[in-house]
């Protein structure tokens, strides 16, 4: 089926500095074109780099709903399109055999026992939604061929109700850590945008915009730190997430300078696993005592 495109979207850089969110223009100029298009966007990249949020600060931005679909080992497409809402029906059934009515499958499989999974909410939205398929690489090869056939048609059928069509094409976001690799097929369906990790000026940036109120001298330390890190061979580096994380914790902890002291009480921020805390403690020891 085809659904008209969406009209022209706001400023998305601006809307997305009101927001906190730093964008740069490969991102800004992907995300007009999934509302301009109506193609999907995938994002992949390192886990932490901002995908995700990317998706909930663009239905902020557009004024919509976002609905996020977590993807998962095992995630079939019934579990992500409805499921009936059988309780109800039971009650449902014993009131009708009570006042001696009889009851009829249209009785049972109606509108009002349909419990919505995040797929058939977002096509049955009035207004286009940011629908977040996230880390669709998770999840294994027979979802991610069910996905062709939504993208392309955007309408399911339930078999007790028909065929349900969407009335509005969602804004959609899939993101992906590459776990595994995703079929040819996906990607042609989609725009495609690689998010890594900011640069140092950039993260600089992030932080500032995130936390209007810290120190200078502080947030460069922490950015120059983080940065230092992702040079490390670490388990789980850290990404702009841990960022923020560690920076709000400097500052909540009245924290002006990241000497041993602070360190010691906020490592665990940066870094979540015991391996990497001992083998990143030498570098940060010495940033510490810049």
């Amino acid at each position: 089926m085809t659904l008209p495109p969406a009209p022209e979207p706001p400023d998305l850089r601006a809307a997305f500095r009101e927001r906190g969110y730093v964008a740069g223009d490969a991102l800004v100029t992907a995300l007009r074109l999934v509302v301009a298009l109506g193609k999907p966007l995938l994002l992949e990249g390192p886990a932490g780099v901002g995908k995700t949020e990317a998706a909930k600060t663009l239905a902020a931005s557009l004024g919509t709903r976002l609905i996020r679909l977590q993807c998962y080992e095992g995630l079939d497409a019934q579990s992500a399109l409805y499921e009936w809402n059988y309780a109800r029906q039971l009650l449902h059934l014993r009131a009708a055999e009570a006042g001696g009515r009889p009851v009829t499958d249209a009785d049972l499989y109606g509108p009002e026992f349909l419990m919505q999974r995040p797929l058939l909410e977002a096509i049955r939205q009035p207004a286009p939604p940011v629908l977040l398929i996230d880390e669709v690489d998770r999840a294994d090869d027979a979802f991610e061929a069910f996905l062709l056939e939504l993208l392309a048609e955007w309408q399911v059928t339930v078999p007790e109700l028909g065929t349900l069509t969407a009335t509005a094409r969602p804004h959609v976001l899939l993101t992906s850590n590459r776990a595994r690799e995703l079929s040819d097929a996906l990607r042609r369906r989609c725009l495609y945008l690689w998010v890594d990790y900011p640069s140092r000026a950039e993260e600089l940036e992030i932080v500032r915009a995130r936390l209007p109120g810290i120190d200078g001298a502080l947030a460069g330390q922490v950015t120059r730190a983080v940065h230092a890190l992702r040079e490390l061979p670490l388990g789980k580096p850290p990404g702009v997430a841990e960022t923020l994380d560690w920076a709000t914790a400097l500052v909540v902890l009245h924290r002006d300078w990241l000497d041993a002291e602070a360190l010691e009480l906020t490592l665990g921020a940066v870094l979540k696993l015991r391996e990497d805390q001992l083998l990143a403690r030498p570098l940060l020891e010495k940033i510490a005592r810049r």
